[in-house]
């Protein structure tokens, strides 16, 4: 049976990863190489195994096997193919296989890699990836078990078992509950992968920074052997934020992408640590400096991590995005604990070893920037951890829960967010080791002037908001000097090497992808900014209730309520939905189609806005209630979100940014070899070979 099967396929991939801890301690302890390659082989047998696992589950979810209690809570009959598939990880027993079989697939992945150089660190790294393996199959097998079934006691009972109890038969229901309504998004289909392989891709430097304090290598070779894991995980990381988002903005029907969500910032801590551990270990790299940053920075991102999957999972917040609750919280609480005091007390015995190599000297200086950028980014991160953990903390001494809303974050986090967008202008003109006023101003003046010209625009064209104005003038300044500095770099080339300017710009970022790359990453950033600057300050809001030919006015728009169509669908849904025609300005745009769908197999609805979308504004519509047509008319919810779509576009040049930085280089060997031979053929000498 395919249940006894998967499951056996679990055990045994638990009994593997737990030879293979103790194989690799003993290898690494005796000195042993056999031994090593033997946990090295465990390892690298999880892949499989796990991923037979999860296959069961699919082909459970896609046959239909209600008797499955997981397949039964989140599939129906009525669910088309993707979806069924995509359940895997739309409840909490299949995330967490989804999770454990990214786990196997990238530490068996690191694993594969040459060790000529980091002999020491395999072992090490085979324990770290094994222990947070064994972790959550533990949890998948004795408490969030995906194959359990239903069964039919002699006494007429139902019981949930993973074996059949003595006298019971087997229990099929008719049909499943079908999954979440708002997990049926396409968004939601890509979400939360991209969220799980950003999460599990920061095991893979977590646990060479920790086989780096083991064996006490305190160079920066465990960061450039990581360096592409990192951005990896930074990149998946930041489309799941950024693909939750839109999906927030298409699903959720409140008119907005980010509410501050305890899972949002869940999410969005791990992001904010390890974007500060990506800018930091360029200085380690480049200075000798930073040492115990990096090593702290990335112990939190680990934990960070289990810490979000735990809120996720627990459930002790109340959100949108998490799970039930389950009684692996308190488990999850513990593994957090115990793995955060290892790696503490592995820092502290190393402590003195990480002492930097040199030390700043100016405190415009690029590494003292990059030091201020990283305390900002802290700064953002203790506001988030507080804001999550007060309502916890509140209902525990006085029984109460105490909700922190967004005011709260915007409040803090606003003036922070500010000064990380000034430092990105304002951090690539300065020099490493030292830098002054008058060397920065005359970088940064010719930028600085003309991006005091948008400000001007905006106030001309009606803006009033002295926060609005700021804000537009930073993003303005940070574009600005960026284009700068890539008009600089193409400007040099050309007069170098007389290239044309297509050639010189793509020679320019290839020859030095990660610092192009960072400033791709520095326009999406900017643009991104112009989209939360317009629904954050300026969004608009209305609703009414109107009947057949009625109107409604937000700003210079007007929609008016055509008429409204009930019926239900093939694929199990009750639909009502409203036509509206948008005008603006009296002139006729089209029709909108907001409306609410009703799920019968989950008995939940989901409202569908409708929308009317362009690079300067959208206009939201939602359907909220409506009467008999002979009684009061249909109630619309309207929403104005001006320059929100730059938000969408800031992101996909984000995510292009990140990819050309993490995009790999030439093998610099191979680069001088060749080089040597053409050196050597214009020399009229015959290589070698």
């Amino acid at each position: 049976m395919v249940s006894n099967f998967g499951f056996g396929a679990l055990v045994i991939t638990l009994v593997v990863s737990v030879y293979g801890i103790f194989a690799a301690v003993y290898g690494a302890r005796k000195n042993s190489l056999a031994w090593v390659e033997s946990a090295r082989k465990a390892m690298l047998l999880t892949f499989p195994l796990i991923s037979l696992v999860a296959l069961s589950i699919i082909y459970l979810l896609v046959t239909g096997d209600y008797q499955v209690q997981y397949v039964y809570n989140v599939t129906s009959s009525t669910m088309p193919l993707y979806l069924k598939v995509t359940a895997l990880w739309g409840g909490q027993a299949g995330s967490l296989i989804f999770w454990s079989w990214l786990l196997a697939s990238f530490a068996s992945a690191v694993t594969l890699r040459k060790w000529d150089r980091d002999r020491e660190f395999l072992p090490w790294v085979i324990v770290v990836s094994l222990v947070t393996l064994v972790f959550f199959v533990g949890m998948s097998i004795f408490f969030e078990n995906p194959f359990v079934r239903f069964w039919q006691t002699a006494g007429g009972s139902q019981a949930v078992a993973m074996f059949q109890p003595t006298g019971a038969t087997s229990l099929v229901p008719f049909d499943g509950r079908g999954l979440n309504p708002l997990l049926r998004h396409p968004g939601m289909v890509i979400h939360p992968p991209m969220l799980y392989l950003g999460f599990v891709a920061f095991v893979i430097p977590f646990a060479f920074a920790i086989a780096a304090l083991i064996t006490g290598r305190t160079d920066d070779r465990w960061i450039r052997v990581t360096r592409r894991w990192s951005l990896v995980a930074w990149l998946f990381l930041s489309l799941g934020l950024v693909l939750g988002s839109r999906w927030a903005y298409d699903v959720l029907g409140w008119g907005g992408y980010w509410a501050w969500d305890p899972v949002e910032i869940a999410a969005f801590m791990p992001w904010l640590s390890g974007t500060a551990f990506l800018h930091s270990v360029m200085i380690q790299e480049k200075r000798g400096l930073f040492k115990r940053w990096n090593m702290i920075l990335i112990v939190l991102t680990y934990s960070l991590v289990i810490f979000g999957t735990f809120l996720t999972r627990s459930g002790v917040l109340s959100s949108v995005h998490a799970f039930s609750q389950s009684a692996i919280g308190p488990l999850f609480f513990g593994y957090i604990g115990i793995t955060f005091a290892v790696s503490l007390a592995l820092l502290l015995h190393r402590w003195n070893a990480l002492r930097s190599e040199g030390e700043m000297h100016s405190l415009l200086s690029r590494e003292a920037l990059f030091l201020l950028n990283n305390l900002l980014f802290m700064g953002i991160l203790v506001v988030c951890f507080w804001g999550v953990l007060f309502p916890l903390i509140s209902e525990l001494f006085t029984g109460q829960k105490v909700t922190v809303g967004p005011p709260f974050y915007e409040r803090s986090t606003g003036p922070l967010f500010a000064g990380l967008l000034l430092l990105m202008g304002v951090a690539p003109l300065s020099a490493w080791g030292h830098s002054t006023v008058k060397t920065l101003g005359k970088a940064m003046w010719k930028p600085f002037v003309v991006s005091l010209a948008i400000p001007v625009i905006a106030f001309v064209l009606g803006v009033r908001s002295l926060p609005a104005l700021l804000a537009f003038w930073l993003c303005a300044f940070v574009a600005f000097i960026t284009l700068y500095e890539y008009y600089r770099g193409v400007a040099a080339r050309i007069r170098r090497s007389e290239e044309n300017v297509f050639t010189a710009l793509w020679n320019l970022a290839s020859r030095n992808r990660r610092r192009y790359g960072g400033y791709i990453i520095h326009i999406g950033v900017v643009l991104m900014a112009l989209g939360i600057i317009g629904i954050e300050l300026f969004q608009t809001e209305t609703q009414g209730t109107i009947p057949p030919g009625g109107q409604m006015n937000l700003g210079n728009y007007t929609i008016t309520f055509d008429k409204l169509d009930i019926f239900d669908t093939a694929d199990g849904r009750n639909v009502a939905r409203a036509v509206v025609s948008v005008e603006r300005d009296g002139k006729y745009l089209g029709q909108l189609y907001p409306r609410r769908d009703y799920y019968y197999d989950s008995q939940q609805p989901m409202t569908i806005p409708g929308v009317r979308s362009t690079m300067e504004d959208d206009l939201y519509v939602l359907l909220v209630d409506w009467e008999p047509i002979s009684s009061t008319g249909v109630t619309f919810k309207v929403y104005h979100n001006p320059l929100v779509n730059w938000l969408w576009v800031g992101g996909f040049v984000f995510i292009f940014g990140t990819l050309v930085a993490a995009w790999p280089d030439k093998d610099p060997e191979s680069v001088r070899v060749r080089a040597a031979k053409r050196k050597m053929a214009a020399s009229g000498v015959q290589s070698a070979d």
